[in-house]
């Protein structure tokens, strides 16, 4: 048993660095640092996420004794934007089952913040600005560029990712070593990012790719153009994937419809669901400013500041020693 940290001193004073780093970032620009509840009665109902589930022995007033620990701080810091706060952040441990390996651990970090009033594009600016200062505390700098979701496809793949038909896609991905049974369109999309479009990223290149297909609109706006688009981006240094972004969907009766059509998905695939959070809906019934967010995953960051692939190697004990 191996009892001494996965991580050197160097990264653990490094991870001390970023964190203050953040946190001045975030005052200078009079953005509020908020803490809310690791565990809720309700979890993320995203298929794609797999929560951790407790059950509480205390007295819970008739509240089911089941809690679920968060996949991210999202729909707390959305009640208290519901609320009346203003620009927020966290900074917390997030909590996922099933993710662990050379780039994941069940348990990690993530910084994730809101801006009132804003659009995507400003907050692409300021998300950039963040990475390019961390970079700096290794005496890193990286160029930034952004581009739609649509011509990133068009560009590297040759087809149009909005209109194409699923054998386009799927042809695309031949060669790709993958049991296909049940993989949807929109998984075969994220595959030919995966293995195909990401990898070629250059490592000092800030990239983000923005205006998404509608169907992956997570808790996004959809702008109806001709071709609808949900309003989020994403942010890749390198090849890897650092922060997601939405223009946040501000409407309560149609995030209950995205949370049901979750439901429903993981009931097909055989799988239990979080209960659905109706602190959320209801916040976003009473009214959710107009606003932007982000979050950014902190291991992901150091990951590519320290230069490795993995994850253990940023963290003070990862599962394996936890």
């Amino acid at each position: 048993m191996n009892w001494q940290p996965s991580a050197s001193m160097d990264a653990l004073r490094l991870r001390a660095s970023l964190n203050r780093l953040i946190r001045e970032f975030f005052h200078a620009r009079g953005v509020l640092e908020v803490e809310t509840p690791m565990m809720s009665q309700a979890g993320n109902t995203d298929p794609n996420i797999a929560s951790f589930a407790l059950e509480f022995s205390g007295r819970t007033d008739g509240a089911s004794r089941t809690r679920w620990l968060r996949t991210s701080p999202e729909f707390s810091l959305k009640r208290l934007l519901a609320a009346g706060v203003d620009d927020c952040y966290e900074l917390g441990r997030v909590f996922r089952d099933g993710e662990a390996g050379g780039r994941h651990n069940p348990e990690f970090t993530m910084l994730e913040w809101y801006r009132v009033g804003w659009t995507l594009a400003p907050l692409i600016d300021e998300t950039v600005a963040l990475v390019q200062a961390a970079l700096a505390l290794v005496g890193r700098k990286a160029t930034a560029s952004r581009i739609s979701f649509r011509d990133l496809y068009v560009q590297r793949l040759g087809f149009d990712p909005m209109t194409a038909d699923l054998d386009t896609v799927r042809n695309a991905a031949s060669g790709i070593a993958i049991d296909g049974e049940g993989l949807t369109r929109d998984d075969w999309l994220d595959l030919l990012m995966t293995h195909r479009i990401q990898p070629d990223f250059p490592r000092d290149q800030l990239l983000a790719v923005y205006d998404y297909p509608a169907s992956q609109c997570a808790l996004a706006r959809i702008r109806h153009d001709a071709v609808p688009v949900a309003e989020r981006f994403e942010l890749y240094l390198g090849p890897l994937e650092v922060a997601n972004g939405y223009h946040e969907l501000a409407d309560g009766a149609e995030q209950a419809q995205r949370f049901q059509r979750d439901v429903a998905t993981r009931s097909a695939r055989g799988e239990p669901s979080p209960a659905i959070d109706a602190h959320l809906l209801a916040a976003l019934s009473h009214g959710f400013p107009d606003c932007s967010g982000v979050a950014l995953g902190v291991d992901r960051l150091l990951m590519a500041m320290r230069d490795t692939p993995r994850i253990a190697d940023v963290l003070a004990f990862d599962f394996a020693r936890a």
